[in-house]
């Protein structure tokens, strides 16, 4: 008997188009859902549910698309971030020079795999690392320094290769959020020795689940990072260890991708530039209505990507005054949005013990308390950005009154 897969439920009640919600995926998905389940059952056909063929021609199909030489798919990209950092030599007790503003993950990652986070200030303009910054707090000590790619725009890729060349110190790239940016062609996560994706749902290429990937060019690297994501061993026999079926070469963990995961990937991944696309129309809408908005202190398009480097857009950000009561405003009105982010790094609760203080990096303390995220998703509508735009305005109007 023929099996099936059932295709997700459509909402009962219809769209509406009073509440926005942060993040959606469900057209796309019952648009895509025919690859999806066939994907699924070759999956179930196999029996093979983690790191299994899926996941290798998932690894194929996005090393054509980046360009990269080696692709490592991994449980997340947090997980890859680790692997990252262990697979290019991080030694226990380096330092790794990391932005100040970013997700949590940048900075754990790092004590995960052994090193000591330094933080560094942004840039005056924009959300990434400011490469005079991190030649301010660099040390003897310091091994590696890992910019972040935020938002919708590369770091400063060329002004942090410099410092890292003067000071020797090895680039490694947070490029989480960064599939489709390109530097002069190069992808992200390929300009320096190594950089990672994550797949979380909300991203730009979203699983259902978490998963995520190391990009890299360099042989070895992936060769170490392929042996730590699957508890160490190396997957052939070494002339060292005649006899010993697929060795512990290190030790390592279980970061495997599931083959679930890759069969969702893959599918999505034939949709990866019309949803890019998507994203920067709707940007430009954000852009053009809320540009003169009164209480709205910048917007994305104020600022250009730097020289050469690509703009895709994972999150449109704002910097607003009276930001945490705006956020209330919309949220009564039915509209998601996310702070990124509400504390700096350097000021969490975890790293306290690296002694910093508040004014330690005042350009990411203000992005703190400015920045926030709008709904933007390739199934969002035009109407549902007029809509958040038009509760912006009244926001502000009714301060003013």
């Amino acid at each position: 008997m023929k099996r099936t897969l059932s295709p997700p439920e459509a909402p009962t009640t219809g769209r509406t188009r009073f509440p926005v919600p942060f993040f959606d995926q469900s057209d796309t998905f019952r648009e895509l859902w025919p690859d999806i389940r066939d994907n699924c059952l070759r999956v179930m056909d196999r029996g093979k549910f983690s790191h299994g063929a899926m996941v290798a021609e998932f690894e194929r199909a996005l090393a054509r698309w980046t360009g990269a030489r080696h692709v490592v798919g991994v449980n997340s990209g947090t997980d890859a971030l680790v692997l990252l950092l262990r697979a290019a030599g991080l030694r226990p007790g380096e330092e790794v020079i990391v932005p100040a503003y970013t997700f949590v993950a940048t900075a754990s990652a790092v004590v995960l795999a052994g090193g000591v986070p330094v933080f560094a200030d942004i840039e005056e303009r924009g959300y990434g690392i400011d490469p005079r910054s991190v030649d301010a707090v660099a040390t003897p000590r310091t091994r590696m320094v890992m910019p972040v790619h935020l938002f919708d725009r590369l770091a400063d890729m060329e002004g942090v290769q410099e410092v890292a060349r003067r000071r020797g110190l090895t680039v490694l790239e947070d490029s989480a959020e960064a599939i489709g940016m390109r530097l002069r062609g190069v992808h992200a996560g390929l300009l320096g020795a190594g950089g990672v994706l994550s797949f979380f749902p909300a991203k730009t290429l979203g699983a259902i689940g978490d998963a995520g990937a190391l990009l890299t060019d360099d042989a070895l690297l992936a060769e170490t990072a392929r042996a730590l994501r699957h508890h160490g061993r190396s997957g052939r026999t070494l002339d060292d260890f005649p006899g010993i079926a697929n060795p512990t070469v290190v030790p390592g963990c279980n970061s495997k991708m599931d083959d679930i995961q890759a069969a969702v990937l893959l599918a999505k991944l034939t949709r990866l530039d019309a949803g890019i696309a998507r994203r920067a129309e709707l940007s430009a809408r954000y852009d053009s209505r809320l540009r003169g908005v009164s209480g709205i202190r910048a917007v994305p398009g104020d600022t250009a990507p730097h020289p050469g480097g690509g703009r895709v857009v994972y999150v449109h950000l704002v910097e607003a005054e009276e930001r945490d009561g705006l956020v209330d405003h919309l949220a009564a009105a039915g509209i998601g949005t996310e702070t990124y982010y509400p504390v700096p790094l350097h000021l969490q609760p975890c790293f306290a013990h690296l002694g910093h203080v508040p004014g330690d990096f005042p350009r990411a303390e203000a992005a703190c308390e400015a920045a926030v995220a709008l709904p933007l998703h390739p199934d969002l509508t035009d109407a549902q950005v007029d809509r958040v735009c038009d509760e912006i305005e009244d926001f502000y109007a009714g301060r003013r009154a």
